[in-house]
């Protein structure tokens, strides 16, 4: 992001501000919100949400008057008041695509079949898309930039996102000639598997968060997604299904990601991870053949090889999505995209044991969790696409806590938008 606060000055002294719609004022869209309200260059032209106080407190959060906020319900509205200047917030997520103004529609909902919904409404409009919401990413991440790129737009992951963050080190790694041998996160939150949505009411109210988004974090969903966003974007695969969730500092991933056969624990290198110890940060662990470099690495402190670790110590998620915003708009390019077909898969894992006939649910649910696992394995196997699962899917077979499930144990929602694309998606490269 080199120079964009420059970029994003000149802009506001051109009178060119970059319009957004923003779908999702929970959290993360409030936070985004307030953010690009004090930014230069850029606005949070309209916000959407199911509730109208959360897309007007958005506004407020940011010091917004409530005179220069106008809500509204209609396309026709919506036009006029964001030309006139005014902050339009509504419950009718379908006029992020629609306005003429708005550059760039972001998703911040964390739902998949909403953000697929939005992503093909908003491309199909010839806007830019910003997916806060990896959940969708990782189940239709190929169809959408295809779609983006026969309509001329920008599809793209968001800075600030753990994968977005990590991102900049691979590109920083990779254009230095470095060889990037593990690309990870830290794990913000210890793992519980057994995590729901009642088991950390309080936790969540407390951190004013919703139970389901913190519940993802908890039972490990959110880190397996961000991790396939990981893998999808780059080639490098989980070395095992999962990761391995190594707990470390940053120092003895040096020597903890070394191959088995050097006395470290992985079987390959190549390889996308999770880390406990080292949250909010992300990393790459690097190595060269060059003799001249490794000695230039230990030199500036790097440790002694034969690999190091570059870390991030933060990643400010939504705070930093409207740079993703910048860069798509002013230099036509994405953060994070999926390379082609998808390189792995989350899936699906029963979070207690399931009986044929029980109704289920997805992320951040009571039933089942996900995980990572490489994408011809997944397809081979038949393991179900974690973001293809929500609260009408059906089980057709038992199964035990903890059991991988497959297409053949649950009958999925098949009249949901997301479904159908990711059809249209696995036609693309059969």
């Amino acid at each position: 992001m080199l120079n964009m606060n420059e970029k994003l000055i000149q802009r506001e002294k051109e009178g060119k501000i970059i319009k957004t719609g923003i779908v999702g004022a929970g959290q993360m869209g409030r936070g985004m919100v307030t953010q690009m309200v004090l930014m230069k260059g850029i606005t949070p032209a309209i916000v959407s949400d199911i509730d109208m106080d959360n897309a007007v407190n958005a506004f407020k959060y940011a010091g917004v008057a409530d005179t220069d906020i106008s809500c509204v319900d209609n396309l026709e509205d919506a036009d006029r008041e964001m030309a006139a200047g005014k902050y339009v917030a509504t419950t009718n997520s379908d006029l992020i695509s629609r306005c003429k103004l708005v550059e760039c529609a972001i998703d911040a909902t964390g739902v998949p079949d909403v953000g697929a919904k939005v992503a093909t409404d908003a491309i199909n409009n010839g806007k830019h898309v910003v997916m806060l919401n990896v959940e969708t990413d990782v189940v239709i991440g190929p169809y959408l930039k295809k779609l983006a790129d026969e309509k001329g737009v920008i599809y793209t992951g968001s800075a600030g996102d753990e994968p977005g963050a990590v991102m900049e080190l691979y590109c920083f790694a990779k254009a230095m000639g470095l060889d990037v041998k593990v690309m990870g996160k830290g794990k913000n939150n210890r793992i519980d598997k057994d995590s729901t949505p009642d088991t950390v009411l309080e936790e969540a109210t407390r951190r004013k968060m919703s139970p389901k988004m913190l519940c993802a974090f908890k039972d490990g969903t959110k880190t397996m997604v961000e991790m396939t966003a990981m893998s999808n974007a780059t080639g490098l695969v989980p070395d095992v299904i999962g990761g391995h969730g190594i707990a470390s500092d940053v120092k003895s991933l040096n020597e903890t990601y070394k191959l088995k056969k050097d006395g470290g624990i992985l079987d390959n290198h190549g390889v996308v991870e999770y880390v406990n110890g080292i949250a909010p940060g992300v990393f790459v662990t690097v190595s060269t053949d060059n003799e001249e470099i490794a000695y230039q690495m230990s030199y500036h402190s790097m440790g002694p090889g034969p690999l190091w670790t570059l870390y991030r110590p933060y990643h400010l998620c939504n705070l930093e999505t409207p740079l993703t915003v910048a860069k798509a708009i002013i230099d036509k390019e994405p953060t994070i995209v999926p390379k082609g077909q998808l390189v792995s898969e989350c899936i699906t894992v029963a979070k207690r044991d399931l009986k044929a006939g029980e109704t289920i649910d997805g992320i951040g649910g009571f039933t089942t969790y996900g995980s990572i696992a490489k994408y011809e394995e997944a397809k081979e196997k038949g393991y179900v696409p974690y973001g293809l699962v929500n609260n009408k899917a059906v089980m057709l077979k038992d199964a035990k806590k903890g059991q991988l499930l497959t297409r053949d144990m649950i009958q999925l929602d098949e009249s949901t938008l997301i479904y159908k694309l990711r059809q249209e998606q696995e036609k693309m490269f059969d």
